[in-house]
């Protein structure tokens, strides 16, 4: 068995012939007609009317919180369990992230836990679709933002295809953000985009980008800006990406089936609960026992893997947070990804599960 990296990108002649013909006819390599092109195929595959797309996720989500209005000193709340771009993106413009713990049951933001964080300076809820997933009952996060005047953001970074009920995961709040960083379902090699259905919001989020004005090469300058701008070079291999989402989609889903039929049962391996008509998980996740062990008798195997994110209170740069956040620890300490390629092999998933299977029932 060839060795199975825990995730790689998928690209072959079509974005190579593309890149080449663009090229030739003389491509000025900056952004231009072609990343307004990516953007529309964004937009029309998640069904916002407004699309943006800048350098990176990270950048996303700070355009977003500036697109909003947030600034030094208010704070925006975040699950203590995400990739820590996320508090990042807070912190980069001066805000203060606040932490919460999550659901252990889908690794989202615990609701109840959320609105016990509020407080008269939080401006902003991040609310993560973790690896695809997304909370049981999204309306209840924008009803109560709504009510309480806060702007919801989705860091939906790792949930291209992921719906709620018939709605793109990303549309519920009042932006939605995804990243296109190498291990996504689509990649551009790095890239974000964000997605709202409000004029004005777009609006902002244009000018951020693009030094604060209406339009490149005018220098007038509404608001103050930034260059975050994409590139037309990553246009093109996203939108070649683009025209392979909708099977990707279908064979994530299909091999995430398969990951929890073979995986049930076994013990000291915890599965986490997915509906896969809706969600094509971005890594296949399990929680489990004895974790480092695994990983290297995995390893042994050919098998690559992958240790969930750290609960981002412990990491030395957030250690000012006090707090004990249970869920997001236990999910820290239990998580592993395991090889989660759209290229997978329906013979590499029973390989894998069978030899999980094999080192937690001692026939190894």
């Amino acid at each position: 068995m060839r060795f199975i990296n825990q995730m790689e990108p998928n690209f072959d002649d079509c974005e190579r012939n593309a890149l080449n013909e663009y090229m030739s006819a003389g491509g000025w390599v900056t952004e231009f007609k072609k990343t307004r092109e990516f953007e529309a195929a964004i937009a029309e595959y998640t069904g916002a009317s407004f699309c943006s797309v800048v350098s990176n996720g990270t950048v996303a989500l700070s355009v977003a919180l500036m697109a909003c209005g947030i600034t030094v000193g208010d704070e925006v709340i975040v699950p203590d369990y995400t990739m820590v771009a996320t508090p990042n993106a807070v912190e980069l413009i001066g805000a203060k992230a606040v932490f919460v713990d999550i659901d252990i049951r889908n690794l989202c933001m615990d609701f109840e836990e959320m609105k016990r964080a509020v407080t008269e300076k939080t401006k902003a809820v991040i609310l993560v679709s973790i690896n695809g997933r997304y909370p049981d009952h999204i309306e209840e996060f924008v009803d109560f933002c709504k009510e309480k005047n806060i702007y919801l953001i989705e860091d939906a970074a790792q949930s291209l295809g992921s719906f709620y009920q018939g709605k793109h995961v990303g549309r519920y709040g009042d932006i939605g953000s995804f990243s296109f960083s190498a291990p996504k379902i689509i990649t551009t090699g790095q890239g974000g985009a964000l997605i709202t259905d409000q004029e004005e919001l777009f609006t902002n989020i244009k000018r951020i980008r693009d030094f604060g004005r209406d339009q490149g090469g005018s220098d007038h300058y509404l608001t103050k800006g930034w260059n975050f701008k994409f590139t037309d070079i990553q246009a093109i291999i996203g939108l070649e990406q683009m025209k392979k989402l909708s099977s990707r989609v279908e064979r994530k889903k299909e091999i995430g089936r398969l990951y929890w039929q073979r995986l049930g049962g076994i013990p000291g391996v915890e599965r986490i609960e997915t509906d896969f008509s809706q969600t094509p998980l971005w890594f296949f996740d399990i929680l489990c026992e004895d974790r480092q062990g695994l990983m290297t008798f995995l390893k042994e195997k050919n098998i690559g893997t992958r240790e969930f994110y750290p609960a981002l209170h412990k990491e030395p740069a957030y250690q000012y947070t006090k707090l004990s956040f249970p869920a997001a620890e236990d999910a820290a300490r239990r998580g592993l990804w395991l090889p989660s390629a759209s290229t997978l092999t329906d013979e590499e998933v029973d390989y894998i599960c069978c030899h999980i299977r094999m080192y937690y029932t001692d026939e190894k």
